[in-house]
């Protein structure tokens, strides 16, 4: 994420919509790579409240404003998450096609800390 802003849109599935309209001011966010690489490459932080989607002609969507953060040290790949069992339990692995997700405590530090990233 190049720019220091940007709006995270575009989400249309239901419950990936209800997690993203809980997303408050504050919130560490994981950006994640879809696609053929499916890893976790970044951090960024909601820079607001999630708010109406001013494109939705329905009014149903949210959408939030991200900023960078950091990039991971290590991307940490979807077969790396899936392989550990403490993760058995996350959404990532039950429903990896879900674009928004909440991630606990205890996967966010072992993300980290599999990505190399001090503290983590």
């Amino acid at each position: 994420m190049k720019d220091r802003k940007t709006v995270w849109s575009g989400v249309k599935n239901p419950l990936a919509q209800k997690h993203l309209r809980s997303v408050k001011k504050g919130d560490r966010i994981f950006y994640y790579h879809t696609g053929d690489e499916r890893s976790v490459v970044g951090i960024a932080r909601a820079l607001g409240d999630a708010y109406p989607d001013p494109g939705d002609k329905a009014g149903k969507a949210s959408v939030v404003d991200v900023g960078p953060v950091k990039a991971l040290p290590r991307p940490v790949t979807l077969a790396e998450i899936k392989a550990d069992a403490a993760f058995k339990d996350f959404a990532l692995v039950r429903i990896s096609r879900l674009s928004v997700m909440p991630v606990s405590d205890a996967e966010w530090a072992r993300i980290e800390k599999m990505s190399g990233a001090a503290g983590g």
